[in-house]
């Protein structure tokens, strides 16, 4: 019971189907107080709301701390891809450790059967295979497999995604003929701890001192300015460069080594090929062979054609049929046949 529309309607969904419901809701960052939290707040946890829904379902609420947990397992590593001159993807990370983690296990000592949550995914046991799959919802344009694919067979078993089939006008309509207060609820933002500014502001807060600036360079390596440091720019960024060429650039390459940003033209942001590590498979099993695909590089991104063939070290080598713009080392690259997610890595 995160407080948002998604979960208040599952809990009321699984409630009329005759169902014993509990709620959980997890502090994850920084204490929010009680019932007087306020509720416009962008992030994904928001406690009011959840204690105004649970008392309105008449159904029991379970609160646990976990924000040690959380800044071990997501703001760090946060951090630490940042100042690596990479782009982390923290929602991939607390769905693994905290989401379909932490809060299994919570579930599992309050004796739960399974533990239901408000994502557009779907699972289905495939009899033939014995196995659990992960499969792309009802609604497209609601689809956040790309942010569950690192879910295992072992978590998948009490998993429950009751919207799998629904799309997000029928949640509008259902919460607002229960009388929740969703028009208060604005959707959570993908870094549901930085809630003011942008992602830069937290990591100056943060890592004080710890980003030294460096040089903006061409391809060939010529200088072309001065950076304010490796953590503050991401691939294919454009605006805030802070330099004047006289010509559109973009952040082609983030060589942290030599303290280095790499600018270039937005064609030398197209890649054929790339490297994926840190694998996940929904099956367990990694593919034997090479396997035709679609592959997602980031959350708002079209899926692109594409071959995948395994490699030494356990990594997977992506061949695009079409060069793709902006594929981020750190980001998640999730593999996909039809509306089947096979499983993904992150981008080296």
């Amino acid at each position: 019971m995160s407080g948002g529309v998604d979960s208040s309607v599952v809990a009321a969904l699984l409630k009329k189907e005759g169902h014993e419901v509990v709620g959980i809701h997890l502090r994850l960052y920084k204490d929010e107080g009680d019932d007087k939290s306020h509720w416009l707040d962008r992030s994904c946890c928001k406690i009011g709301l959840a204690r105004h829904v649970t008392k309105q379902l008449e159904i029991e609420l379970h609160v646990f701390d976990i924000q040690d947990d959380f800044r071990d397992h997501v703001i760090l590593n946060f951090k630490e891809e940042y100042q690596k001159g990479r782009t982390p993807n923290p929602c991939v990370r607390c769905n693994e450790h905290i989401k379909f983690g932490t809060l299994i296990h919570k579930a599992r000592e309050l004796g739960a059967d399974a533990l239901a949550t408000g994502h557009y995914a779907k699972v289905f046991f495939d009899y033939f295979n014995q196995q659990y799959q992960l499969l792309k919802p009802t609604d497209p344009s609601k689809d956040q497999t790309y942010f569950l694919y690192r879910l295992k067979q072992e978590q998948l078993r009490y998993i429950l995604f009751p919207l799998a089939h629904k799309e997000k006008k029928e949640i509008y309509q259902i919460a607002e003929n229960l009388d929740f207060p969703y028009e208060d609820v604005l959707e959570s933002q993908e870094v549901c701890f930085v809630n003011q500014g942008d992602y830069r502001s937290f990591l100056k807060e943060e890592t004080p001192c710890q980003a030294p600036g460096g040089q903006f360079v061409s391809p060939s390596g010529k200088v072309l300015g001065e950076h304010e440091g490796i953590p503050f720019y991401t691939i294919g960024q454009r605006k805030g460069l802070g330099v004047a060429l006289g010509k559109r650039q973009f952040v082609i390459q983030i060589d942290s080594g030599a303290n280095q940003i790499v600018l270039g033209d937005e064609a030398d942001l197209y890649q054929k090929e790339m490297l994926v590590g840190d694998l996940s498979w929904v099956s367990g099993k990694t593919p034997a062979n090479q396997a035709a695909v679609t592959v997602k590089i980031r959350y708002r991104f079209k899926e692109a054609a594409a071959t995948i063939l395994p490699v030494s070290g356990g990594k997977i080598r992506v061949l695009f049929d079409q060069p793709q713009k902006g594929a981020a080392p750190g980001q998640s690259a999730v593999f996909y046949q039809d509306d089947l997610v096979l499983g993904g890595g992150v981008i080296e």
